[in-house]
């Protein structure tokens, strides 16, 4: 397009463009070799030919008669040609002289012609001609041309904007510039003082290309380097126009990266040289620009500054004096990607001078910072948020600790969020960064006052959250990743951020380390209700246990199993080590979890790996560090089989302390080591007690034969050496051997003697012995040697620890030993030992013995060969030891009562029972009715024996008992205390028992009395009239069954003397009355226990007054009260109903009153009751009382349908096999063993 005259003419020159370019006028002088045909289109091979003649072209340029639209055309056509490389090469090499004055005319048409476009022509044909043709002779022409043009004073705008283009084809001409041609130069500067902005702007271009050029700007003058340097201040402080100041910066910025330029640039205030340019400050100049309101100003401006502060932190005073910290936080508000990256690398050159913190610019900043990182978080250029996490992570680690960066909580809390959303980046490098910016936050001077606990724990979170993201497989690379720094990968990034992680984590479990220890940073106390669950120091301090936990070890286990790090492992145990600070009382379970997972294998191999000849020390120190905390909480905790902690806690630490650093053996080789008869001993102590740890807490380190062996030739070793152990040490061993044992052989005599020589040389007070666990229990006992010796000492050491288990019927410790004792019952002659001679654990040796016996279905055997025999020596012994303790007594007496409770096999009593029952009737003699605490245990033993005795050997027993005068005057002791007071106690009840007993074998067995017991009838009734509210059960029940055993034997036994009143005797009417409305009392109580005793009782009292007086049976048969009490009984539930008691208690009405018609509605419910429940469900002793009843009733005159039902039933039950229960064996009822026999309701009438 061309504009003449103020007429556009571009329809003109497209037709124009089509046609050749020739003179006519002048075209016949010249040859074809002048003349090139070219394309016009884009495709040439497509559109029209063109003719052009070069010739021509060079007399219309330089013609002054022809048009500049016929010249414009002419120069179109040479560009064309221009395209084609070589062609016009190959015209104009054929005469120098045509190109020269080609050449030159195209510089006189930049002095004449006034139309843009036409010159942007002329520029382009010359610069592409220059190009194409490659002649420095024709370059150097045209700088001498445009030198004397440049003198001239028209068009110089157009001259050196042509040089500017010039530079940027043809980067040599600097170099001509600045070597042979500094005129060209020197003109150009005396350009710079004009006026002409425009000119300025170009001129300052042409120095740009200049300066671009290295060669060239070393081999300009440093005169004329420094009068260019003062006069582009001079325009910059003065320019207006855009585009000069635009090139004034960006000529700037070429200077700046010249350190000696920018000494001399900074140094303008105080030049001397040129006065008139004292006041032109590049900072000054730099900050104006920085004010202005056009952002790529200020981008250059920023850029410009970076550029000088880049050379030396020298300069940033100056640029600190001059607030410019203060503006460039100012600019962070903008939203500009660019300018924000600018101003983040600017601010970051000036955190190098201390001043910028001391003159508070970052406490100043900060908040502006911040506000512009939520927003460049936003952006999709991840460069800018990059960049600025690092500013804010530069001013987090430069800040003084003495000025804070945040006193106030809200600028940490923002602060805290920029950190959390950067850590949520999807970029690693960003989320990296605000790692690294997360790890400078965690001091504790830039803690808020109160501590914004919860802010912390939410980067912590995050942070763990980002952690779990990493991709394993590239993590799991990350070695290799380190060896390639410049690498870009996915893996780097992340074996960066991993990196990173783990020493932000760290330094956040360092800065509440300080915490715990700073009582000035504990927890706000206007911290609100709601929010101090999750906003305390222990809140955090469990947050990060549970991300330790749940993050950080398994990531980081699976990277060091496959390319273990050293920096890696000593950050991440560090972070474990300082676990125990934080949260002491979370440890146990942490340091059981650890073990068990194989954390000490994990640190002593790699520990041996990479640490061994003195390589890493920093990782030995981690390893050392956190090996003696675990194993120190460990130890102090209390073993979860013996209940008790370790023995010499300190001395295993010490050991600890001093052998683990120089400690480099691998596992494999740990055997070896403690089988060295040369090694340090400290050293095999170190490693027994690792294994020992290692086991208890369930990682076996070692095969456990392997570990039975090693230890093994340790324990000889010592004894050859003839060391003593000490007591921690022996007691990992014995843990080690026991535990290992079941996989290893038996051990010979040999290596029994060296255990036994070893454990004798320790004092029984700090014996492991004391302290046993289950596999040593057993361990000592799978050995007859060791349990000869030691088997009192460990079962004492283990009833010890047992006494404060309380509460259960069963704790672990019985279980334990009942299942030791059930495969090696010899156990309880130890077990007897105890009992007898350590009085402390006594009790607890006999409750297990007491559970194994209840346990066991039939030990008769064991009894007979193990238990007599032994209980038969120990009463011996007390018979003649007057200072036996009583309690021991006691208590082995209760074992011989448990012995004869349980048996199920009562055979002929042998010599031995004999014996026993002699020793102990005669030590029952020899006490006093007060030391009940074993004359219950031993009555009750005679009681047993008695009951359970077989009938051909029973008359024995009964006759030894009653010819014990010291025994039967006892008895009489306690009938007389039971008359004067009426107490309660078990030793009465076992009196009253044994003497029923007694009654009852002596009238059987016709034997001789030599001592008679006194009893007072009336005292017994009384307490069965008037005090049986205030009386035990059990003594109700014991006084009922000698009342019985007394009316047996028709008030005149040889054993007993009956005292009895005439008005209460029971042959008298009132005292039978008031002997049966007692027992009815007792029925009418519905009492288990009382049930059947009463009514057995009932029957004797009836039979003895039909013995003496059967006209008072009737009398006691027919009164009111027994049909109400049995409507009570037979109303009271179905259990009742059909219990034996009450259908005996119906049979002995229908017997006695002769007559069935009047308790028929009584034997209808009874029929119904067993009816509806079915004769099936009826127990043995309830299906022989109920078929008795039904026969005595079926006797008797009833209706036709009743008679119908009891028939039925009848036919019913004799189908069933009658299995009537036991009545030989015994059952504890509080701490009495009594025989079911005299509870049970009687048969025969």
């Amino acid at each position: 397009m061309l504009t003449v005259g103020g007429v556009t003419l571009t329809v003109e020159l497209e037709a124009m463009a089509t046609l050749d370019v020739v003179y006519e006028k002048i075209h016949h002088k010249h040859g074809p070799r002048w003349c090139a045909h070219v394309g016009t289109g884009h495709d040439a091979a497509a559109s029209a030919s063109l003719r052009v003649c070069v010739a021509c072209v060079v007399e219309l340029t330089d013609s002054c008669h022809v048009s500049v639209v016929r010249k414009s055309m002419a120069l179109t056509g040479v560009g064309e040609l221009l395209k084609t490389e070589g062609v016009m090469r190959e015209i104009l090499q054929q005469d120098d002289g045509v190109c020269v004055r080609f050449t030159t005319s195209l510089l006189k048409m930049l002095q004449t012609v006034e139309e843009s476009s036409t010159l942007d022509k002329v520029m382009q044909v010359l610069v592409q001609l220059l190009l194409d043709l490659k002649s420095e002779h024709l370059v150097q022409h045209l700088i001498n041309e445009l030198q004397t043009q440049l003198c001239g004073v028209n068009r110089s705008v157009v001259c050196v904007t042509f040089l500017g283009k010039l530079l940027d084809a043809v980067p040599a001409v600097s170099h001509m510039l600045t070597s042979t041609n500094l005129c060209v130069l020197e003109s150009l500067c005396v350009q710079m003082v004009s006026a002409d902005e425009e000119l300025k702007a170009a001129v300052c271009y042409v120095f740009r290309g200049v300066w671009e050029s290295e060669d060239a700007r070393h081999s300009m003058p440093q005169t004329l380097r420094e009068k260019v340097c003062v006069l582009l201040l001079n325009t910059l402080k003065h320019a207006s126009l855009h585009q000069l100041i635009v090139n004034c910066l960006g000529l700037l910025l070429l200077m700046l990266r010249s350190g000696e330029t920018v000494c001399f640039l900074m140094t303008q205030e105080e030049d001397k040289k040129h006065p008139e340019l004292q006041h032109c400050s590049l900072p000054l100049i730099l900050k104006r620009l920085l004010l202005s309101g056009d952002e790529c100003l200020q981008v250059a401006s920023v850029q410009c500054v970076s550029a000088v502060l880049s050379h030396s932190t020298q300069y940033c005073m100056s640029f600190i004096h001059g607030d410019i910290p203060e503006f460039l936080f100012e600019r962070l508000s903008s939203s500009n990607d660019v300018l924000l990256w600018c101003v983040y690398s600017c601010v970051l050159l000036l955190c190098e001078d201390s001043l910028f913190f001391s003159q508070c610019h970052s406490l100043y900043g900060i908040e502006s910072l911040v506000r512009s990182l939520k927003e460049s978080l936003k952006l999709s250029n991840l460069e800018v948020p990059k960049q600025g996490l690092q500013l804010l992570t530069v001013i987090l680690e430069k800040q003084p600790a003495g000025v804070r960066l945040f006193p106030i909580g809200p600028t940490f809390v923002n602060v805290a969020e920029v950190v959390i959303v950067g850590l949520a980046s999807p970029c690693l490098q960003v989320a990296t960064q605000a790692a690294r910016a997360a790890t400078a936050l965690m001091k504790m001077h830039h803690q808020s006052t109160p501590v914004h606990y919860g802010e912390l724990r939410k980067i912590m979170e995050a942070l763990s959250c980002r952690f779990t993201e990493l991709p394993s497989r590239t993590i799991s690379q990350r070695r290799r990743c380190f060896a390639e720094p410049k690498s870009s990968s996915q893996s780097t990034k992340a074996g960066t951020f991993l990196m990173q992680a783990l020493v932000c984590f760290h330094e956040a479990c360092r800065l509440l380390e300080e915490c715990v220890c700073e009582a000035s940073v504990t927890d706000s106390p206007l911290t609100a209700a709601e929010e101090k669950d999750e906003n305390t120091l222990e809140c955090v301090c469990v947050c990060l246990l549970k991300c330790c936990d749940t993050v950080y070890i398994p990531t980081v286990t699976r990277v060091c199993e496959r390319t273990p790090s050293p920096r890696v492992l000593q950050l991440f145990l560090s972070i474990l080590s300082v676990q125990f600070s934080l949260s002491p009382s979370l440890m146990p379970a942490f340091a059981n979890k650890l073990a068990s997972s194989g954390f000490i294998r994990l640190t002593v191999e790699n520990k041996a790996l990479l640490c061994s000849g003195n390589r890493h020390t920093s990782l030995n120190v981690a390893c050392c560090g956190f090996l003696l905390k675990l194993c120190v909480c460990l130890l102090s905790q209390p073993n979860p089989q013996t209940h008790s902690q370790h023995l010499g806690v300190e001395e295993v630490e010490h050991v600890l302390r001093e052998c683990l650093p120089s400690l480099y053996y691998h596992v494999c080789d740990w055997p070896a080591v403690l089988g060295q008869a040369t090694a340090d001993q400290n050293t095999q102590y170190c490693l027994l007690h690792l294994l020992y740890l290692s086991l208890i807490s369930g990682d076996r380190l070692l095969p456990d034969a392997t570990v039975f062996s090693g230890v093994m030739e340790f324990i000889n070793t010592v004894v050859e050496q003839c060391c003593t152990l000490p007591p921690s040490v022996l007691q990992s061993v014995l843990y080690l051997l026991s535990e290992t044992q079941e996989s290893s052989s038996d051990l010979d005599w040999p290596n029994l003697k060296s255990i036994s020589k070893v454990l004798s040389s320790t004092p029984p007070s700090s014996s492991p012995l004391s302290v046993p666990h289950p596999s040593l229990l057993h361990f000592i006992f799978r050995y007859p040697e060791l349990a000869e010796q030691f088997g009192t000492t460990v079962l004492t050491g283990w009833l010890k620890r047992g006494k404060d288990l309380v509460g259960k019927v069963l704790d672990p410790e019985q279980t334990e030993l009942m299942g030791l004792l059930e495969k090696n019952p010899c156990v309880l002659i130890k077990m007897l030992g105890v009992v007898f001679e350590v009085e402390e654990v006594a009790e607890c040796a006999v409750n297990v013995i007491k559970a194994f016996l209840m346990a066991q279905q039939n030990y008769s055997c064991v009894s007979q060969s193990l238990l007599k025999p032994l209980l038969l020596q120990l009463v011996q012994k007390l018979n003649c030891d007057s200072n036996t303790v009583v309690h021991c007594v006691s208590l082995m007496l209760e074992v011989m009562c448990m012995v004869q409770t349980n048996s199920t096999v009562h055979t002929d009593m042998d010599h031995t029972d004999l014996k026993l029952l002699y020793y102990i009737s005669n030590l029952i003699g020899k006490v006093k009715c007060r030391d009940t605490e074993y004359l219950l245990p031993a009555l009750n033993y005679l009681y047993c024996s008695l009951v359970l005795s077989p009938v051909h050997t029973a008359d024995r027993a009964v006759s030894m008992l009653l010819c014990n005068t010291g025994l039967m005057e006892l008895l009489q002791t306690l009938l007389d205390h039971y008359h004067s007071s009426s107490s309660s106690s078990p030793v009465t009840c076992c009196s009253f028992l044994l003497l029923s007993s007694l009654i009852t074998l002596q009238h059987t067995h016709s034997a001789q009395v030599h001592k008679s017991v006194c009893l007072e009838l009336e005292s017994v009734l009384r307490t069965l009239i008037f005090w049986k509210r205030h009386t035990d059960s059990l003594l109700l029940v014991c006084t009922v069954r000698l009342l019985q055993a007394v009316l047996d034997m028709d008030l005149c036994s040889p054993v007993v003397c009956v005292s009895v009143c005439v008005e209460h005797h029971p042959l008298s009417y009132k005292g039978a009355i008031s002997f049966t409305t007692a027992l009815q009392s007792l029925l009418l109580q519905k009492q288990e226990i009382l049930l059947s005793v009463s009514v057995n009782c009932l029957d004797s009292l009836i039979c003895f007054l039909n013995r003496g007086r059967p006209a008072i049976v009737q009398h006691v048969v027919f009164q009111p009260w027994n049909r109400f009490l049995l409507y009570s009984l037979l109303n009271s539930g179905e259990h009742l109903t059909l219990h034996p008691a009450t259908l005996r208690f119906l049979t002995l009405l229908v017997y006695w009153s002769g007559d069935a018609v009047q308790w028929e509605s009584e034997i209808e419910c009874v029929c119904k009751t067993a009816e509806e429940r079915g004769v099936k469900e009826l127990k043995g002793n309830t299906i022989h009382t109920l078929t008795l009843l039904l026969l005595e009733c079926s006797e008797r005159s009833l209706s036709e349908d009743v008679k119908l039902r009891m028939e039925n039933l009848l036919e019913s039950l004799n189908h069933l096999q009658s299995s009537e229960s036991s009545t030989g064996c015994l059952f504890r009822v509080g701490g009495l063993s009594i025989c079911l026999a005299d509870f049970t309701v009687n048969h025969a009438l």
